[in-house]
């Protein structure tokens, strides 16, 4: 599922946003505005998601969810509140969709004859520029 799908899926209005000062770059903006942005999202309780799809949030992205069943995403670096909401969304929905996508089982496979034939005929030429190094095998005619 991608992030624009969940857009349409999920409405903003589900999610809850706090604000409070940022460290970093921003002058004396740092110290007055609140640009720091936390979105609070209680994938749990939505009627947006199936039970299927929040318990792969909930297996998936257990180390971003609080006590409170919420999932949290912040967002710190630019220098405005509206472009660090913006980021933060952003960045919600490219975390549901990446936990939502399965990826598919991966089939083994043997490597191909000509592979076998063409490594094997590197690693005898790899050992005759090896043999040829040696001192006492100038000629080289041995090999």
């Amino acid at each position: 599922m991608t992030p624009e799908e969940l857009k349409e899926r999920i409405p903003i209005s589900e999610f809850s946003f706090l604000t409070s000062r940022s460290s970093g770059p921003g002058g004396q903006n740092v110290n007055k505005v609140s640009t720091k942005v936390e979105v609070h999202f209680d994938f749990q309780h939505t009627a947006s998601l199936t039970d299927r799809e929040k318990e792969l949030i909930l297996e998936k992205l257990r180390s971003r969810i609080n006590s409170y069943g919420e999932l949290i995403v912040r967002s710190q670096s630019e220098r405005s509140q509206l472009r660090n909401k913006n980021k933060a969304i952003e960045r919600i929905f490219i975390l549901i969709s990446g936990a939502l996508t399965e990826k598919p089982e991966r089939k083994p496979t043997a490597p191909t004859k000509k592979s076998r034939a063409e490594r094997l005929v590197e690693k005898r030429r790899r050992g005759q520029v090896k043999y040829m190094r040696k001192d006492d095998n100038l000629s080289g005619e041995d090999f």
